[in-house]
Parts: C-alpha cells; sequence; structure tokens
C-alpha cells in the first residue's frame, strides 16, 4: 500500500448485497470470497470497505476460519452465553435471548481497508458472518466501499 494522493483522483462510494442462507445456532460463514469479489467488480483500487448486516442476532467479524477456530468460537459463546431462560424470551416467546446478546457482542459490521482492489486481510484472516439465531434464515449483508 503506497501513498496514492493526487487532486485527480475522486472519491466513489459503490454498495452491494451479499444474499445467502444460514443454518441457525451459531452458525459461521465464510463470506471472504463474496467480499472480494465486491471489491475486484467496483472498479476501485484503494479505501476501505464496511460489511454491515441490518439485524439483532447476527454478527460479521474476521477471524481464521478454519475446523478448530470455528468449534472454539462455537464453544466459546455457548460457555459464556448459553441457551437460558432470559428476560426478552420472556416478552417475546422466541426462545433467542441469548441469540441477541451474542450478537451485540460481536457487533453487526466489520471495517477492512482494500488496496490494488484487494481486501487487506492477514494471511488466515478471513471475514465472516456468525448466524446466532435458532431458526435457518436467509440473511443479507450490505457490503459499502468508499475509495478511489
Amino acid at each position: 500500500m503506497g501513498d496514492k494522493k493526487s487532486s485527480k483522483n475522486i472519491v466513489s462510494v459503490v454498495s452491494k448485497k451479499i444474499k445467502f442462507s444460514t443454518k441457525a445456532d451459531c452458525d459461521i460463514v465464510n463470506i471472504t470470497d463474496q467480499v472480494r469479489s465486491v471489491v475486484e467488480k467496483s472498479g476501485l483500487s484503494e479505501g476501505v470497505l464496511t460489511i454491515s448486516h441490518a439485524g439483532a442476532t447476527g454478527a460479521v467479524t474476521t477471524m481464521e476460519y478454519e475446523p478448530g477456530c470455528v468449534k472454539d468460537m462455537k464453544d466459546w459463546f455457548e460457555k459464556h452465553v448459553p441457551e437460558g431462560n432470559y428476560e426478552h424470551n420472556r416478552y417475546h416467546q422466541d426462545g433467542n435471548g441469548h441469540s441477541h446478546l451474542r450478537a451485540s457482542l460481536v457487533g453487526p459490521s466489520v471495517s477492512v481497508p482494500f488496496s490494488d482492489g484487494t481486501p487487506v486481510l492477514g494471511t488466515w484472516q478471513s471475514i465472516v458472518f456468525i448466524d446466532f439465531d435458532v431458526r435457518a434464515r436467509q440473511r443479507e449483508l450490505v457490503v459499502q466501499l468508499v475509495g478511489i
């Protein structure tokens, strides 16, 4: 990533959606390739991208996406935010109080720089969506890029 400053560069904003299905119950979906494709097709070279989920039971983050780490992540949430008798369940009776807490801990979005038309990620770093809800769902993420 070099310094690419010029008065001729015009900042652009590109927004795209990524849609996919999830299995629920801490389903961790690797979305790195879909995000990489959005960046490549955007025509932008340098900037920052944000992947965001508009929902209260899903989250976006980065991690090493391999079976051991995926299991460790799921086990961590089960240990620290287990299914249980939460006030949310008493008010809504949908059994997903833990889902809301888990999603709030991770957060609905992540921002990643991109350079030379590709996301800047570590060697083993992947962008993932985690579905904490208690039922399978169709999910939609917005990928928004700001750059030149």
